[in-house]
């Protein structure tokens, strides 16, 4: 039998395989790269208002005006012309009217309800993006201004994120913890990488425990917790941790009663009466007996509680533990507990939102997430029995009980002794590896904690978080220049 051969030199052939294998090599690189997000094809969008009630031209013009401040998209009025079609759909009532002055109740200016709902649907009929608004809280401007300015800000937001970004640069550290803390570190990141551009940093609020068992599998570079780890938590981690606390904050009851136009005020054993399903009625005897003025209806009380492992959470039963021997039998404190009632959210700006869209609930969350979410929340009465809210006073008045302890910055401050105390206050934590195998990644952990306990104090209270003492950051900044130094 004649054999077959592939005609050339031995160099050729050599040459044409180095140029399959090479085709080939290409080939599972390309099959392996993830598709482009659609959105990064949009440009231009129709908007359809035609589901939109009860007008749908007022909330095309209030859509067109919104999308008006961002140039990312272009509004078209031909669907042709169009890389994909905006559907909106709504419906807008009034609840009821409020009065502005209760001197005047005549005048009075209306309680909407409702929503706006949109779906972003490319020509091929794929639907590339969806989203529901409901009316804010409170608005300045006209119902269908107050939705489109919602929706069209995650709107953006979801194309801005779709959009390429040029490959970074320098060093990047990974975070991910607490949500207690979380509005204040997204501004000290922002903060801290205008200074130092060569350091790229990204924080994920997933809770303090999902955050410490990402530290534990290596999958992140610091975490962030508002418990400290225990000794024995401690030896459970596959490296020393050194623990860094970076400010302090609260945790307050929030509420949403309509109708109720005073801040409640709530002891230790109404709160543990409401989270143990014990007080079921806001005119309950226990809850009007300390609000005496207040208009309280007789509605059922809605619970809502965190659903993952928050150390919020930690702070609540903490300070419900130390204070209601009930509690303390039935429930106890930790980050994660076993509820007797309540529904549950994720997150602290979970429970906050379905606070805000049940009427007559519920519920704990930290302090600039309740005034970012415009939520009405009570008083609380302290070591001292005397009735306090959380504001930047009271929680310095809770933290001077740090110097009486002999700075110990590992005991929770929840009902700290003092006249003017808020009582569910605490630290929260960033948990340091204490030693790294890459240099860079340690100087550059080592600068931006350096950078919080230095000028990233002055940026607490804006956000009504209150800085560390004094003698707290002096103390850090030495182990600190130990961290650095090994």
């Amino acid at each position: 039998m004649k054999r077959l051969s592939i005609p050339g030199t031995r160099l050729q052939r050599a040459a044409i395989s180095v140029l399959l294998l090479l085709l080939t090599v290409a080939a599972q690189a390309q099959a392996k790269t993830p598709p482009a997000n659609p959105l990064t094809q949009i440009h231009k969008i129709y908007l359809d208002t035609n589901a939109a009630k009860p007008d749908p031209a007022e909330m095309r013009k209030h859509l067109m005006n919104s999308l008006r401040n961002d140039h990312s998209l272009e509004v078209v009025t031909d669907p042709l012309h169009a890389d994909a079609v905006l559907a909106i759909s709504s419906e807008i009532w009034v609840k009821g009217y409020v009065s502005v002055n209760p001197r005047a109740p005549a005048s009075k200016f209306p309680v909407y309800g409702g929503f706006l709902s949109a779906q972003l649907v490319a020509k091929d009929g794929e639907a590339l993006w969806s989203y529901l608004v409901t009316p804010s809280r409170y608005s300045s401007g006209s119902i269908h201004q107050d939705l489109t300015d919602q929706l069209t800000k995650k709107l953006m937001e979801a194309v801005h994120e779709a959009a390429p970004s040029a490959p970074a640069k320098g060093i990047t550290l990974a975070a991910a913890g607490a949500t207690f803390p979380a509005p204040l570190y997204q501004v000290w990141i922002e903060s801290f990488r205008e200074r130092h551009p060569d350091i790229h940093i990204t924080y994920s609020a997933i809770g303090s425990e999902a955050g410490v068992q990402q530290l534990h599998d290596k999958k992140i570079t610091f975490a962030a917790s508002d418990v400290p780890l225990s000794n024995a938590s401690m030896t459970q981690m596959p490296v020393k941790l050194l623990q860094f606390a970076t400010v302090i904050g609260a945790v307050v009851p929030i509420y949403h009663l309509p109708q109720t136009g005073q801040d409640l005020q709530f002891s230790p054993e109404v709160l543990a009466g409401i989270f143990l399903g014990k007080i079921r009625k806001w005119n309950d005897p226990a809850i009007r007996v300390i609000n005496r003025s207040a208009n309280l209806p007789d509605a059922d009380i809605v619970v809502v509680h965190r659903a993952d492992g928050s150390d919020t959470t930690f702070a609540f039963t903490d300070f419900l533990t130390k204070t209601n021997p009930e509690w303390k039998s039935a429930v106890g404190s930790g980050a994660t507990v076993k509820w007797p009632t309540g529904r549950t959210a994720k997150g602290n700006d979970g429970v906050a939102s379905l606070v805000e869209q049940i009427p007559n609930s519920i519920g704990y969350a930290e302090l600039s997430s309740a005034i970012q979410r415009q939520l009405s929340y009570g008083s609380v009465r302290n070591a001292a029995g005397n009735f306090t809210q959380a504001n930047l006073l009271t929680l310095d008045a809770a933290a001077a009980n740090v110097s009486a302890r002999g700075n110990d910055i590992l005991s929770p401050l929840t009902n700290a002794p003092g006249r003017d105390a808020y009582p569910i206050t605490s630290f929260t934590w960033m948990l340091v590896p204490a030693s790294f195998p890459d240099p860079a990644t340690k100087a550059a952990v080592a600068d931006f904690l350096e950078w919080i306990l230095t000028s990233g104090q002055k940026e607490c209270s804006a956000l009504a978080y209150d800085p560390l003492p004094k003698e707290i950051v002096s103390r850090e900044l030495e182990q600190l220049a130990a961290f650095k130094a090994k």
